[in-house]
């Protein structure tokens, strides 16, 4: 909760692109105040009955490499799973057992453990940039690296440690495909293009990179990569699901590690700080995604009064046109009173009818005691 009592994340509306734990972030979210929208990109394909993962398990187990690395934990308990399901999992710890192994993060070290083995390394940073940078520091010329895949073919790693002479096996032990049902998915990016989403979460690359292309499929992607560039934030839960998103010069915001509830936290912090302030009528004002806070109290705004209020907002004090509002309206047309019934509405929503000024023949303006009349 904040000091004035209103949650954090009240007034937010935040899309979540995740398939696992979607139900966890958004319990999460919704305890801070926020509103949650669910459109999972992407589905989690497991690999028991793959053909490469069976070739490569036998290889491994048969010839053990001189490094594993492990860059999820699911990925690599999965991958303990189908060997066992094969009848090679003791074979294969063996053989990883005489390894040098590498774990990305806590939870791919955890995995590790609990299979019976131990890991000698593992980067502070949770990112697999600097596990290359790790290998590349110790060496890797003429060594066989067996590389756990976290969904993604990581064809820059595999692509350096190659260049740089080692020999890499790798372990694709699942695999991500757009969801059965993308009618979610696709509500999430229609939220976001009509101003519906103010924070858009991604807990994997796969799952941005499979929004990305599904909206390019519905000739939506520029339009969305421009959403995600200015009104809507971009939370990614670490630098290798931020990647995708990056490329296309989208600024992201993540955590210091790579958590859920890390991520929730960091929102907490930076929501609130992309609000706008403002005093109208001696009131102090605070614009959230689809609620105000008027003088530390929140008001839900319908969509309409919102964009009024939003454009109102633009130029505090100035009178704006009703023509000019007219086009926030839903449907647009050239009936101005239905203006005159919308910012009845905004002045019953914020509940302090004053604060919206009507200018006789002229329009509308935020009543801005420090403010002059300009023309």
């Amino acid at each position: 909760m904040t000091t004035s009592g209103v949650p954090p994340l009240a007034g937010f509306t935040v899309g979540i692109t995740a398939a696992r734990r979607a139900d966890e972030l958004g319990t999460m979210l919704e305890r801070r105040g926020a509103v949650v929208q669910h459109g999972p990109a992407i589905r989690i394909v497991a690999l028991p009955d793959d053909e490469q993962l069976l070739e490569n398990t036998r290889a491994l187990a048969q010839e053990p490499p001189d490094i594993t690395v492990a860059t999820t934990g699911i990925g690599f308990r999965g991958w303990m799973e189908a060997a066992d399901c094969w009848g090679l999992g003791e074979r294969l710890r063996a053989a990883l057992g005489r390894s040098t192994l590498l774990a990305r993060g806590p939870k791919a070290r955890g995995a590790i453990r609990a299979s019976g083995l131990v890991d000698a390394w593992s980067p502070e940073s949770e990112s697999t940039a600097e596990v290359l940078d790790h290998l590349r520091a110790t060496g890797v010329a003429g060594r066989r690296i067996a590389v756990q895949l976290h969904g993604d073919p990581l064809p820059e790693v595999v692509t350096a440690l190659r260049q740089a002479g080692a020999q890499v096996v790798e372990v694709p032990v699942y695999r991500w495909a757009p969801p059965v049902d993308t009618g979610p998915m696709d509500r999430l990016t229609d939220a976001a293009l009509a101003g519906g989403l103010d924070v858009l979460t991604f807990t994997s690359a796969p799952a941005a990179t499979s929004l990305l292309t599904r909206a390019a499929e519905r000739g939506l992607r520029p339009e969305l990569v421009e959403a995600l560039r200015g009104p809507v934030l971009a939370l990614c839960v670490g630098p290798v699901t931020a990647a995708p998103l990056e490329a296309l010069d989208v600024p992201t915001v993540q955590p210091h590690r790579c958590r859920l509830g890390a991520m929730v936290r960091t929102l907490e912090a930076t929501a609130p700080t992309r609000a706008r302030r403002m005093t109208a009528a001696g009131h102090r004002l605070e614009l959230r995604g689809h609620a105000v806070l008027v003088d530390e109290v929140l008001r839900r705004v319908p969509p309409t009064p919102m964009a009024l209020l939003r454009m109102l907002a633009r130029r505090p004090g100035w009178v704006v046109p009703r023509a000019e509002l007219l086009r926030v309206l839903p449907g647009g047309g050239d009936d101005e009173h239905a203006v005159e019934a919308a910012v009845a509405r905004l002045r019953a929503a914020l509940g302090r009818p004053r604060m919206v000024q009507t200018v006789v023949k002229r329009g509308y303006r935020l009543a801005l005691e420090e403010a002059g009349d300009p023309r």
